[in-house]
């Protein structure tokens, strides 16, 4: 009884002195980026995933300056590659697939938040170099008032026979409409390596006259254009609340099965206010940080320990309908295949259209 008792003790001892020594470093990394006084971002604009608000709070908050250039995942890595001494740039934010493709490059430092343990292993870097802050996941969003007296769908079985047209945009360009293709694969039994299931599937649909050329952006579905889009989560999250009239939307991850995909922070190695762009993680993956991603329809990572206000969990879609979903597990077979996906689907889907 002493023994557990001493153990107890001595684990609650550790854990004491731990959390100490995390605020402990915390406030030093605090004060080491108030002096910096600076944190200048790239491909984190205002009105994407709600980074104005993380923008907003770190200036009030620490007095952290900061401008943002808009740029693509590939161009931020090249351009932190090529600065180098004469970094512009303190912290970027990428496609999942580039947080490694940045670490080969070795233009990253890392920086593991206070929560670390709350981000799923698929979702991080073993060292720190990056973690994905906030999820995509594929999903449809339909237009009720356009079914043509089918059912709304709510798996890709249910995409087969409807008398809807199916629109998934040009996967020889938009991640979005790769990765629809992949989470149609993992549904019907297929994997990174084998998208056959789903060229079968689309193929199927094109046959039918159902498969539309039409890019579920915006405009199309503001123009009633689109009757059923696969689009990202917060994509379809974001239109619906655009739209003149919301409730004729639905917006559903697909109960069959999904693919889940993200964004990570990478901080350039050569960040000149390396202590800011490392705080600006630290408040990123924060309860604060989480509920300002959410306020921009983007699904934060740490959704199942964060309690959401219920007007900004009013703006997700609910825990439950992501217990299906499936991360990439074999990034470089899926990158292969994602290569070879536009000539496929031209030769094996485009090719069946009426």
């Amino acid at each position: 009884m002493k023994q557990l008792f001493l153990a107890s003790l001595l684990g609650s001892t550790i854990a004491m002195c731990t959390a100490a020594m995390a605020a402990d470093d915390l406030k030093t990394l605090e004060a080491a980026a108030k002096a910096e006084g600076a944190v200048n971002s790239v491909g984190m604009p205002d009105d994407w995933a709600n980074w104005k608000g993380t923008w907003d709070d770190l200036a009030k908050t620490y007095g952290l300056k900061h401008i943002d250039t808009d740029m693509s995942s590939a161009q931020e890595i090249a351009k932190f590659a090529a600065e180098k001494d004469n970094a512009s740039a303190d912290i970027g934010d990428v496609g999942a697939a580039f947080g490694p493709i940045a670490v080969k490059q070795g233009v990253v430092q890392p920086y593991k938040p206070t929560t670390w343990d709350q981000i799923p292993e698929w979702a991080k870097d073993k060292d720190g170099n990056w973690a994905l802050a906030y999820t995509g996941t594929i999903a449809f969003i339909i237009n009720k008032k356009l079914l043509h007296g089918s059912e709304a769908p709510t798996k890709w079985a249910d995409l087969k026979n409807g008398k809807y047209k199916v629109s998934i945009g040009d996967v020889s360009t938009a991640a979005q409409a790769a990765n629809g293709v992949l989470a149609a694969a993992l549904a019907n039994g297929g994997d990174e390596k084998n998208i056959q299931p789903a060229l079968l599937m689309f193929a199927d649909i094109a046959k039918q006259g159902r498969l539309s050329m039409a890019n579920p952006t915006i405009a199309t579905i503001e123009k009633g254009e689109i009757e059923v889009g696969v689009v990202w989560d917060f994509n379809g999250l974001s239109y619906k609340a655009k739209m003149a009239n919301p409730d004729d939307y639905t917006v559903l991850i697909p109960s069959d099965g999904s693919v889940i995909s993200g964004y990570t922070t990478i901080i350039n190695k050569y960040a000149k206010n390396p202590n800011a762009a490392k705080l600006t993680r630290e408040y990123i993956f924060s309860d604060a940080g989480q509920t300002n991603l959410a306020r921009g329809n983007a699904r934060p990572i740490r959704a199942e320990h964060v309690k959401l206000p219920d007007d900004v969990k009013a703006k997700l879609l609910p825990n439950e309908q992501y217990k299906g979903v499936t991360p990439i597990k074999d990034a470089d077979a899926w990158e292969k295949t994602s290569k070879s996906l536009p000539q496929k689907w031209q030769e094996e889907v485009i090719i069946n259209m009426q």
